[in-house]
């Protein structure tokens, strides 16, 4: 097939969707179809990409490549190549990454014309939460995780607790972990807490963690990709995913399950999905209810070893090679 694959955003951007996008445009092209694809990210070439990159093409650029293609596939739905597309009358499958709304949680009016728009096109929903709010039937294919680099290492000892991984941004609860680290430190339980990412409210946590006396315990070690992260959720008996919000799905759990973290994370969306039988969950934005699932996997380490076991079939779903063939059964139906 030849393959338009529009990503709005892309590297150099860091974010989930860019990190998926990269890997489906990979395993697409490793199948043996022709792809290009389509961002509004500027940017550089990517040193050995086996497909090609458009940044930022022009309209009359963009309709060549739609009248060029098979069908078009969206990581995320975008308006500016999917009319297009629609109005070439080629096939569109769509891969929703995210609630159809804005960044304040209302439908605006370009939310409006995508919803409808979907019966339009072949969808895919990354969890069963975000197929159940797109109000058109929906094939749900959870999002890939990058399995070359994140992996158990049996060489690296696990002598570390707690971490969390993530923008430090309201949305995703940091706050609300170092108010359930407080909790448990009243009852004389003081386990050690790593934080990785950056953001605009580190300044702000930082204050936070030194207000509630949890110097000792906390440490901001930044932002990490690759190996070095890795090896350093290798070191962690837990990953924390706090998000205040409802997380669409939750990539970051797969990567500390596939590195033998058991995760605990807020159950509102497709995040318990993403974590499935491999660790706990709890009400959205509940301090007193993280800190109780938290001194609940302390005082019994014995639930973390159940926990990791059944990783291996959870993760088998989300390996890069099972979503990219899930995704091309359905683009060839689409096509055929």
């Amino acid at each position: 097939m030849k393959i338009l694959f529009s990503s709005y955003a892309f590297q150099p951007s860091v974010g989930g969707i860019e990190s998926v996008s990269k890997i489906l445009a990979e395993n697409f092209s490793a199948e043996g179809h022709d792809v290009n694809l389509i961002t509004e990210t500027s940017g550089e070439e990517i040193a050995g990409a086996n497909y090609r990159i458009i940044r930022k093409p022009s309209v009359p650029k963009l309709m060549a490549l739609v009248r060029w293609s098979d069908l078009l596939f969206q990581n995320n739905i975008s308006l500016r190549s999917l009319i297009p597309a629609l109005v070439l009358r080629k096939p569109a499958v769509v891969m929703h990454q995210t609630w159809i709304q804005n960044v304040r949680g209302e439908v605006g009016w370009n939310d409006r014309i995508k919803q409808a728009l979907l019966p339009h096109v072949t969808n895919i929903a990354i969890s069963r939460a975000v197929a159940g709010r797109l109000g058109t039937p929906a094939a749900v294919v959870g999002n890939p995780y990058d399995d070359n680099v994140f992996h158990f290492l049996p060489d690296v000892v696990r002598d570390k607790t707690i971490v969390f991984l993530g923008r430090l941004v309201s949305d995703k609860g940091v706050d609300l972990l170092l108010q359930a680290m407080k909790l448990l430190q009243s009852e004389g339980l003081m386990p050690d807490l790593t934080i990785v990412g950056a953001g605009p409210e580190e300044q702000g946590l930082r204050q936070l963690a030194h207000d509630l006396g949890l110097d000792r315990q906390v440490t901001f070690a930044g932002e990490k990709s690759g190996a070095p992260l890795a090896e350093l959720l290798n070191r962690h008996r837990m990953l924390v995913v706090p998000s205040r919000w409802a997380e669409p799905f939750g990539v970051v759990a797969l990567e500390g399950i596939a590195c033998g973290c058991v995760v605990i994370g807020s159950e509102n969306g497709g995040l318990k999905e993403a974590i499935g039988p491999c660790g706990l969950v709890f009400p959205n934005g509940n301090a007193q209810a993280l800190a109780e699932r938290l001194r609940y996997l302390l005082d019994h380490p014995e639930i973390e070893s159940n926990l990791r076991q059944p990783a291996p079939p959870h993760l088998a779903r989300f390996k890069p090679k099972a979503v990219a063939s899930a995704c091309l059964e359905l683009m060839q139906k689409v096509v055929a």
